[in-house]
C-alpha cells in the first residue's frame, strides 16, 4: 500500500482512526490553509447578508501589506478549493451528543493530558525516549519545540517549574477574537509569550525579571503603537529615555515614538541592548527576532464555559526563526497579490516537517500537537500543521502574523493584563473597543448576526437581533461587558458539553484533515459544499478591521 494510502485511508482495527504516517509531506486536502470558515454561507435563506469574513480580511496596518478585504465580497477560491474538502462539516453527531452522558463528558475534558501521572510533562517525556512513528526525519531525534511550560503562574503571569525556576514564558489575558474563539463555538484557549534569554538578561549578562518586564512593555508597545504604563523605573541605569520626555528620570511609561526617517527610534535595554542590530533588530509593528507563542486550545468546562478546562485539544508553538524589513514584508505581499492575479488557480506550497514545523514564509516557524485516538497528546502532522497557515500566513488582520498579542488587555485590567486564565477566568470583562469608539462584540453580532464564524449560532443569537438589526438596548449591554457581553460569547452547560462531545468523535476518529470544529449537527444550511468562480459573498462594500485604518 501505498504511503499515502496508509496515510489518509487505513482504518486501524482498534479505534477506526486514520493510520497517521508523520513523515508524508503529502496534502490529501491541496487547499488545506483555507479554514473551514471561508465556505460559510454569508447569505441565509431568508436573504439576510452575515459578514463574518470581517474578522480576518480587511486593509492592515504596517508592516503587514496584505489587503484582501475584498474577501469579503467575493469567494476568489482557487478552482482546485471550490469543492469544500471540509467534510466534517456535514458530519452528523447528534446521536453521540444524545447517548453520552453528562457525568462521563465532564469526567473527560477534567483529564489533565498534558502532564504524566508522574506530574511531569508527558510530551516532553515521550520525545526524550522518542517513538519510531513520531520520528520523521529517522535520526532518532526529536527536532522540533518541546514542551517546557508547567502553566504554574505567579502573580504576575510568570510560569515557574516543581524546582522554582522560571520558564521564561509568561501568559497574558486578552481580548478573544470574535468568532471561532469564543467559547460558544466550542473551546477556550490561552496564550504564552517567550522573548530570548538576550531579552531577559541585565546588560552584565545576569538574569533579569526588571529588564524582560521593560522589554516585554518595549515589544507590547510597538505591536500597538501606544504607550504602554510601567512601574516607575530609573531611567539613568538603562541610559535611556522610555517615557521620550527629555531627561533620564523616573519613568511610568514606555512611549511609542518611531519614526525613523525623522531619526525617532526605539531601543531594548539590557544584554539586548549590547547586541549587534542584525542579531536584535527593532521595528514597530514587529516582534524580537526569536519571539515564541505557546497556544493551548481546550475543552469547555460544562459548569463554567470561560474556565481553561484541564483537557487540551491542542498545544500550537511559533517561533520567529528569520527578520524582514518592512521592504521585504511589502516586496514578498506584492509578488503574492500578482501570483493570484496572474495564476488564480494556483495553490499555496509550503515546506517543513511534522518535526521541524513548517515556514509561514515571512519569518515564522510553526509546529502542533494534537490529540491522538486515546485522548493523548501527540505530534501533528504536515498536513494538519498546513491547517494553521490559513490564519498564519498572510491576512489582513494580524500584526506580525499574530492575534492575540495586539489584543491583550491593558492597565485598567487586572494585573495589567499579565495573567493566565486559569488565574481569573473570562467572566464576560470589558469588550474591545474599536478604534471608531464602537464595541468589537456588538459591531461583530449587527455585521455577522451570529456568535461564530460558521452560522451555527443564528438561532442562539436571535433574541439581540430584530430584522438583522441590533436594538440599542443589546448593543449597550453587550458593549458594557459583564453579563450582557458573558450571554453573547458563553455557552450554557448543555451546549457546551454538546460541544465536547461532538469535538471528541473528530479525536476518536482522527479526521482532523477533514476538518476541527465542534458541529452539533450537519452543517448544510449554513455552509457552503460547492462554490462558483468569484461567487459574490452579498456583502456590499467591506467594512474597516478593530484597528480602522483606511487604506494607504
Amino acid at each position: 500500500m501505498t504511503r499515502l494510502a496508509l496515510l489518509f485511508a487505513t482504518l486501524t482495527a482498534a479505534s477506526g482512526a486514520q493510520a497517521l504516517d508523520l513523515g508524508a509531506t503529502t496534502l490529501s486536502n491541496r487547499s488545506a490553509h483555507i479554514p473551514p470558515q471561508c465556505y460559510t454561507k454569508t447569505t441565509d435563506a431568508a436573504g439576510a447578508v452575515h459578514n463574518p469574513c470581517q474578522t480576518c480580511h480587511v486593509l492592515p496596518r504596517a508592516p503587514n501589506y496584505t489587503a484582501d478585504a475584498d474577501l469579503q465580497t467575493v469567494y476568489a477560491f482557487p478552482a482546485p478549493a471550490r469543492v469544500n474538502p471540509w467534510t466534517n462539516l456535514f458530519a452528523d453527531r447528534r446521536a453521540a451528543i444524545a447517548t453520552t452522558p453528562a457525568p462521563e463528558i465532564d469526567a473527560w475534558v477534567a483529564q489533565d493530558n498534558y502532564r504524566s501521572p508522574s506530574g511531569k510533562i508527558a510530551l516532553a517525556e515521550k520525545l526524550a525516549a522518542l517513538p519510531a512513528d513520531w520520528d520523521s526525519d529517522g535520526d532518532g531525534k526529536w527536532a522540533g519545540y518541546v514542551p517546557d511550560i508547567w502553566f504554574d503562574f505567579d502573580e504576575e503571569g510568570f510560569d515557574r517549574g516543581p524546582d522554582g525556576r522560571e520558564s521564561g514564558w509568561r501568559a497574558f489575558a486578552y481580548h478573544p477574537l470574535p468568532g471561532s474563539f469564543w467559547p460558544m463555538s466550542g473551546s477556550t484557549d490561552d496564550v504564552m509569550i517567550r522573548l530570548p534569554e538576550a531579552y531577559r538578561r541585565a546588560a552584565d549578562g545576569t538574569p533579569s525579571r526588571a529588564i524582560y518586564k521593560l522589554n516585554l512593555a518595549i515589544t507590547e508597545a510597538l505591536i500597538k503603537r501606544a504607550d504602554i504604563a510601567i512601574a516607575p523605573t530609573e531611567e539613568a541605569p538603562l541610559g535611556l529615555d522610555l517615557d521620550r520626555d527629555g531627561r533620564l528620570g523616573r519613568a511610568e511609561k514606555v512611549a511609542f515614538d518611531w519614526d525613523p526617517l525623522a531619526g525617532r527610534e526605539m531601543r531594548w535595554v539590557g544584554q539586548a541592548a549590547t547586541l549587534p542590530a542584525a542579531e536584535a533588530p527593532i521595528a514597530a509593528g514587529l516582534y524580537p527576532l526569536g519571539t515564541e507563542f505557546l497556544h493551548s486550545v481546550r475543552y469547555l468546562s460544562p459548569e463554567a464555559p470561560g474556565q481553561m478546562a484541564p483537557r487540551m485539544k491542542e498545544l500550537r508553538y511559533m517561533r520567529k526563526t528569520r527578520w524582514q524589513s518592512y521592504y521585504d514584508r511589502e516586496d514578498a505581499a506584492h509578488a503574492d497579490a500578482k501570483e493570484r492575479r496572474d495564476f488564480p488557480d494556483r495553490l499555496a506550497q509550503f515546506f517543513g516537517s511534522a518535526e521541524e514545523g513548517i515556514s509561514n514564509g515571512t519569518g515564522w516557524r510553526l509546529q502542533g500537537f494534537i490529540e491522538d485516538a486515546a485522548g493523548d497528546l501527540r505530534p501533528q502532522s504536515f498536513e494538519e500543521t498546513v491547517f494553521c497557515m490559513g490564519c498564519h500566513g498572510g491576512i489582513g488582520a494580524t500584526d506580525d502574523d499574530t492575534f492575540a498579542f495586539p489584543r491583550k488587555l491593558g492597565a485598567e485590567a487586572f494585573r495589567a493584563g499579565w495573567y493566565h486564565w486559569s488565574q481569573r477566568g473570562f467572566d464576560g470583562g470589558a469588550d474591545l473597543i474599536r478604534a471608531d469608539g464602537t464595541s468589537e462584540a456588538a459591531h461583530y453580532l449587527r455585521a455577522n448576526g451570529g456568535a461564530d464564524d460558521l452560522g451555527a449560532t443564528r438561532a442562539e443569537v436571535a433574541q439581540w437581533l430584530a430584522d438583522n438589526a441590533l436594538a440599542p438596548a443589546a448593543a449597550q449591554a453587550v458593549g458594557a461587558g459583564g453579563a450582557g457581553l458573558a450571554a453573547l460569547i458563553l455557552p450554557d452547560a448543555g451546549r457546551a458539553r454538546a460541544l465536547d462531545v461532538a469535538y471528541r468523535e473528530v479525536v476518536r476518529e482522527q479526521s482532523f484533515t477533514k476538518g476541527r470544529d465542534a458541529v452539533l449537527a450537519p452543517m448544510e444550511g449554513s455552509v457552503w459544499r460547492v462554490l462558483e468562480e468569484d461567487q459574490p459573498t452579498g456583502v456590499a462594500a467591506p467594512v474597516a478591521g478593530w484597528f480602522a485604518r483606511a487604506a494607504r
